[in-house]
């Protein structure tokens, strides 16, 4: 089994304050090793590296957006919390661009160490402001040694104008395998605010995989965009409370001026 794997799932999001709210969307994900991937584009037919396809993945839609590899980039932020995995693998889940396109809310890194425990996570958040900003969080060793994780982080990038900034997110999970889970919730002073969860069943890389998941969720990065406008639509007409956008902090990076 490679470490490279398609995830075919979806995506769980309840608000519980001012006004209920939730949705349950179809999706599917790339686990790509950072390793992989180039073998992976000379093998598959309809997906590709920094070329168009059906489905393919572009090292400048991740990390800081340059033509910085991506690995090298990873490695410089594990190493700014103490972090050394050595030549463990890096894994990347994601959703990739179809036919093109691409807009991803959230992709996890899971950085090993060589003897394949998980070292730390890497939670790299994208907004529709067009601003990015990555959360890294090493594992604690009794965890790695369970195969799971449990962080916690203060909230440092505005993603929602039904928001505050004033909250902090909880990330509890495992290192994907036949399936995938992965719990993410937010809370403010007041208590639990949204929880959201991911979750899958792993396919294998193949074209066949790739073609009956992208029949099955036609224009899926698309549909995402849409489907971020359509529930803030929903939630506005329940006139849940609008916040407003702060200047983003320095660590925070704006694609809208990469080079």
């Amino acid at each position: 089994m490679t470490g490279s794997a398609l995830y075919v799932g979806k995506v769980f999001h309840a608000r519980l304050r001012p006004t209920p709210h939730r949705l349950n969307y179809r999706v599917f994900w790339l686990m790509l090793d950072l390793a992989e991937i180039d073998a992976l584009h000379g093998r598959l037919k309809t997906f590709s590296r920094n070329r168009f396809n059906l489905l393919s993945f572009h090292d400048r839609d991740h990390g800081d957006g340059s033509d910085r590899p991506l690995r090298a980039q990873i490695e410089t932020r594990l190493a700014e919390v103490g972090v050394d995995v050595g030549q463990g693998a890096i894994r990347l889940l994601t959703m990739p661009r179809v036919f093109g396109f691409v807009f991803n809310p959230i992709s996890l890194y899971y950085c090993h160490h060589e003897d394949g425990r998980l070292a730390a996570m890497v939670y790299e958040v994208t907004s529709t402001f067009g601003e990015r900003r990555s959360y890294v969080l090493p594992v604690l060793a009794a965890d790695a040694q369970a195969g799971r994780f449990r962080q916690r982080t203060d909230k440092r990038l505005y993603v929602s104008p039904f928001m505050d900034m004033d909250m902090t997110y909880d990330f509890q999970g495992q290192t994907p395998g036949d399936t995938l889970a992965l719990v993410i919730n937010g809370s403010d002073s007041e208590g639990l605010l949204i929880a959201t969860s991911m979750s899958g069943a792993r396919r294998p890389m193949s074209d066949r995989a790739l073609i009956a998941a992208a029949l099955s969720m036609p224009l899926l990065t698309l549909k995402v965009v849409a489907a971020i406008h359509w529930e803030a639509l929903k939630l506005w007409l329940k006139r849940v409370p609008l916040t407003r956008k702060p200047a983003p902090p320095p660590d925070v990076l704006d694609l809208r001026h990469r080079g």
